[in-house]
């Protein structure tokens, strides 16, 4: 078939990433004698300065690794609820979710340990090392994309008005920056080179083990405690002053994957504080006799995700009371109902016979009584900073067969004020929890509220053969799971698969504030064909049809396990992603 790149192929080392300044400084370290992690973790950093309306150092990141030779770990970098974070504070101010922005929203920061944990457990490079290319670019300057003009412009009242931090950086002249425009950020490489400077130890580790330190209870520790005290205007439309203090602490933590086999296939996600479950219980709930691209195919695939949403909502969440395999045992799928039309309703299953609760706001699974703010699209961002954000994707295989995806985000530019002496913001994943006690995903302190991030590894007969994920929040799981499956039934290679027309529902409530919902609806592409749009209409779907090239984000390597040979393709979606490797 046709494709908009090739899918690359050598024998060195593969990378895959939302921006191709990623992607070549993890090259880059592949060339200095890297590995996969030391290559991912430079990436990581360089996403931070050249993609800031797509993630930061305060956000969080889950990433899923196998070094050679290892079997599959998930690594969380998805922080927990700070300590004065209870449902009765927020409610006492009147809230019935939590705001879209500001610190109120906000959850210890994880991403910086996550990296470095990588890094001194599974890297060879030291610190310095990793973090020059991300100086480099923060110091010198990187030619900024058409997107993060475009964010700043629908924040740009606010960020004059209210987080004059933020215009401070991202309004220069009072404009927002221009597509090519040379954006730099020297408060975020002085954070850095500081860090470096304090971080000493004999060895590499010990290097890396006070960074972390310092990230906990030093300097960055202190600013970001008094970024969260302060009075910030957030989507309520009122003033609020954050929960986080400099007590609280978040240190990074390894786990087993969840994991599901499928057709010889054994798919590895993060577990149920993420919806990386949600992949693997629309693949327990797909027929074996489809035709891959027809409209039954299609329609089976929606209806299932509406299946596996409702039991995210449902079911998900760091206090589930139960396991993952539960949702994936046969006899619950067996269970449950695809019919021949399209479904309007949230239906949870009752796994082992329990009863599905979900939040009392949600009536008929819609959201009610909570004004909705303006705004749509991905990222979403209104007037007064209401956003759904958007993130990014990396994934590195190496010669050694070294693997891992990972999906940072948060700590959007869009999220929180600019914290002048650090250069970055805080993050917004709280207003993913609820404010209603006793649900799997309420807001509880120490706990982590449930993330869409869900990067992916798939293995053949037990071996790693493909790591691949994408942003899109709640359409992660729906998108990766259209490439893989385009993989594995239709045979197509990475580039093939990434390209090939993409959809989505929102037939469920958004994980992102004000958590509307789309009952019965699917937006597919364009290309996805005549006979596909009109199959989905005569069954009842609510139908968009999208821009050609408008749904999917997708990042993928993989490596043939019997010849080492390597691969990669990245999305063309965006004119962003791009792939390298030798």
């Amino acid at each position: 078939m046709f494709t908009t790149r090739p899918t690359l192929q050598g024998t060195f080392g593969m990378v895959s990433s939302t921006h191709w300044l990623a992607s070549a400084t993890a090259m880059a370290v592949l060339e200095d004698d890297g590995n996969a992690f030391d290559a991912a973790v430079a990436a990581a950093f360089v996403l931070h300065v050249v993609e800031p309306h797509l993630n930061g150092p305060a956000g969080e990141v889950p990433i899923i690794l196998v070094p050679r030779g290892g079997r599959p770990q998930v690594l969380c970098g998805q922080g927990h609820a700070p300590e004065k974070a209870t449902i009765d504070h927020y409610t006492s101010l009147g809230l019935a979710l939590v705001p879209g922005t500001g610190p109120l929203a906000s959850a210890v920061p994880g991403a910086f340990d996550a990296w470095m944990l990588l890094l001194r457990d599974h890297g060879t490079k030291r610190m310095a090392e990793v973090l020059k290319y991300a100086i480099g670019y923060a110091e010198n300057g990187h030619p900024a994309v058409e997107r993060i003009g475009t964010t700043v412009e629908t924040v740009q009242e606010l960020f004059e008005t209210e987080w004059t931090s933020s215009a401070e950086l991202y309004l220069k002249d009072g404009k927002p920056p221009k597509p090519g425009a040379l954006l730099k950020n020297p408060a975020l490489a002085s954070t850095w080179l500081r860090l470096i400077g304090q971080a000493t130890g004999p060895t590499r580790e010990a290097e890396i083990d006070k960074a972390r330190q310092i990230w906990r209870d030093g300097f960055i520790a202190e600013a970001l405690a008094e970024a969260a005290a302060q009075p910030t205007m957030d989507t309520s439309g009122e003033r609020h002053v954050g929960t986080l203090t400099q007590n609280d602490t978040f240190e990074a933590s390894y786990e087993d994957p969840v994991t599901y086999d499928w057709n010889g296939w054994t798919i590895a996600k993060p577990g149920l504080w993420s919806q990386g479950p949600v992949f693997l219980q629309q693949l327990a709930l797909l027929p074996t006799e489809l035709e891959h691209g027809t409209p039954d195919y299609v329609h089976t695939l929606v209806e299932g995700t509406k299946l596996a949403m409702a039991d995210r909502e449902a079911w998900y969440g760091d206090s589930t009371p139960i396991e993952a395999g539960a949702l994936l045992a046969k006899e619950y799928n067996e269970s449950r109902t695809i019919g021949d039309t399209a479904s309007f309703d949230l239906r949870p299953g009752s796994p082992g016979g329990r009863a599905p609760r979900l939040p009392k706001l949600l009536i008929d699974g819609t959201l009610h009584d909570v004004p909705k703010a303006a705004g749509a699209g991905e990222p979403t961002v209104a007037k007064n900073g209401q956003t759904r954000g958007d993130t990014c994707h990396i994934d590195v295989v190496d010669k050694w067969g070294n693997m891992i995806a990972a999906t940072p985000s948060g700590g959007w530019l869009q999220s929180n004020p600019v914290i002048p002496s650090l250069g970055f913001p805080l993050g917004t994943r709280l207003q993913m929890a609820w404010l209603e006690p006793g649900l799997p995903n309420s807001l509880t302190p120490g706990r982590r509220p449930r993330t869409t991030l869900s990067p992916s590894l798939a293995l053949r007969d037990g071996t790693p053969v493909m790591a691949f994920g994408t942003p899109g929040g709640d359409q992660q799981d729906q998108w990766s799971l259209h490439f893989f499956l385009a993989v594995a039934i239709a045979g197509n290679d990475l580039q093939g698969a990434i390209d090939a027309p993409n959809w989505h529902t929102s037939s469920f409530p958004s994980s992102f504030y004000p958590r509307e919902t789309i009952p019965g609806s699917v937006t597919v592409e364009s290309r996805i064909g005549d006979d596909v749009i009109g199959g989905l209409k005569n069954r009842g779907h609510q139908v968009t049809v999208g821009e050609p090239w408008s749904e999917g984000r997708l990042c993928a390597v993989a490596r043939d396990p019997e010849t080492g040979v390597l691969s990669a393709g990245a999305n063309p979606r965006g004119m962003q992603g791009y792939a390298a490797g030798r």
